[in-house]
């Protein structure tokens, strides 16, 4: 029995897989130690097969270097739609980590089995709430689905438009220190308060030892409006797939 594949099907196959790949090894929690590299690369190939048929070959050159350039360029272009994908993804777990600075946690670590690497508490806390809330509402199938659509805006043979790239880039910068402090602003304001009321109150009335109350006021309070900002970061996270999915059409040129 003979199997005859075509040239170019098993080209723009293999790119995207190229591309897929990139962009797994920068997302979270696909890019995290926990996930074995051999499931990344079977995620990769199962997502190439859906988006294969459709995938255009048109300008791609046969050659041993024009081929080497081509993937090259896709590890590029998956590299760079991770990297923004990353950013917004990680705001959340940023958030967390700006909670841990402002409320005195960041002497204790905790260990993040996504990251399998030490991390503040309540940044690793976010991070894992983040990823839960990501599958349970179906939004890594959404930037998944941005990923696959990336190949119309931005087919195999064509090269990305740097000038643009380098725009979304800081842009997506900018929108992941702005989510970031938008998450965790409410609870910093509070607790900034509660450390400036509680000096003036030393000040005032030193008698009464205000330091010996101030760490468990400020653990009772920092679990309080943590618990009171939960029912924000579902929005958020909603908010965020639809920023990563607008970078990556940016990036593709489809935006």
């Amino acid at each position: 029995m003979t199997i005859t594949i075509a040239g170019d099907a098993l080209i723009g196959y293999l790119m995207a897989s190229v591309r897929i790949v990139a962009w797994l090894a920068v997302v979270p929690p696909f890019s995290g130690r926990a996930v074995p590299t051999m499931a990344k690369v079977g995620i990769a190939l199962g997502l190439a097969f859906a988006v294969g048929p459709s995938v255009s070959t048109e300008g791609v050159a046969t050659g041993a270097p024009a081929l080497i350039m081509t993937v090259l360029t896709q590890v590029l272009i998956g590299l760079g739609m991770g990297f923004v994908t990353y950013l917004f993804f990680t705001a959340v777990a940023m958030a967390g980590s700006l909670v841990d600075l402002f409320g005195g946690f960041t002497l204790a670590q905790g260990f993040d089995p996504l990251a399998m690497n030490m991390n503040t508490v309540f940044g690793t806390f976010h991070q894992m709430l983040a990823t839960m809330l990501l599958f349970a509402s179906g939004g890594h199938l959404l930037v998944i689905g941005g990923l696959l659509r990336t190949f119309h805006f931005l087919p195999v043979g064509s090269n990305p438009d740097v000038d643009g790239a380098t725009e979304v880039f800081v842009t997506a910068f900018g929108m992941f220190f702005t989510v970031a402090v938008q998450i965790a602003l409410p609870l910093i304001a509070v607790l900034f308060i509660t450390d400036l009321g509680l000096a003036l109150l030393t000040k005032v009335a030193p008698q009464l030892n205000a330091i010996n109350v101030m760490f468990p006021v400020k653990i009772g309070l920092t679990l309080l409006l943590l618990g009171l900002s939960l029912p924000a970061l579902p929005t958020a996270m909603e908010r965020l797939v639809d920023l990563a999915n607008e970078a990556m059409a940016a990036l593709a040129g489809g935006g």
